[in-house]
């Protein structure tokens, strides 16, 4: 894995530049929110009504210049891990973001990420593209032994762990980069959540959503 941006759907100029911000620190929603609020002008922030575009995007261009670096690290506390996965799209297709958290076996998160998926993409896209940040990120931080990955989307599980071919259309690369980190991950299974289990995972998805929803411009 590298620090290269994982591939995106189409985004507005002001969302793709957030979604820069997002890879330069590892997809950490807040590291990215608060970086981004201190490099607006003002008293404005990414997600304040009184923030306009006009200010937005020299703040994101000048913050992308400077450079970023990822948050520190937290040890796990073994090489056993979960990783929660959610997927968010308003309208479906419309505005879209995936989420991810990934925790160590005692429960604690290590990282909460999150990022915009597309301006018009489906709900089972984006399903996809947080289990492909997840593993994406889970896979730069740390050497995973054992992971268990907790899902709502049947249509992914049937897929990544059942064999189906992708019904989707245009989710191959995801299901293709998803399918290799999971092969370099020794064991590794699914738990299937309900709409009712907490996922942590679902209000970074929103978060992406919100920011997928930016532009036009």
């Amino acid at each position: 894995m590298t620090d290269d941006s994982l591939p995106a759907e189409r985004l507005s100029s002001p969302a793709a530049l957030v979604d820069d911000v997002l890879a330069g620190v590892g997809y950490e929603v807040a590291a990215a929110t608060d970086a981004i609020d201190d490099a607006v002008p003002g008293y404005g922030g990414l997600f304040d009504p009184a923030t306009t575009p006009a200010e937005l995007r020299p703040a994101l261009e000048d913050l992308l210049a400077s450079g970023l670096s990822r948050p520190p690290i937290p040890e796990p506390s073994s090489d056993t891990f979960v990783l929660y996965v959610d997927g968010s799209s308003r309208g479906n297709p419309g505005p879209a973001g995936a989420g991810a958290v990934i925790a160590d076996a005692t429960g604690d998160e290590l990282a909460r990420l999150g990022r915009p998926v597309g301006s018009r993409t489906g709900n089972n896209t984006a399903e996809y593209v947080a289990l492909q940040l997840g593993l994406s990120e889970l896979l730069a931080r740390y050497e995973p032994r054992r992971l268990e990955v907790r899902i709502d989307s049947m249509t992914v599980i049937r897929d990544v762990w059942g064999g189906d071919d992708p019904t989707e259309p245009g989710v191959e690369t995801y299901s293709e980069a998803v399918t290799a980190a999971l092969s370099s991950i020794p064991e590794h299974e699914y738990t299937h959540l309900a709409d009712s289990d907490p996922n942590p995972a679902d209000a970074l998805a929103t978060v992406g959503a919100d920011i997928a929803a930016f532009g036009p411009g």
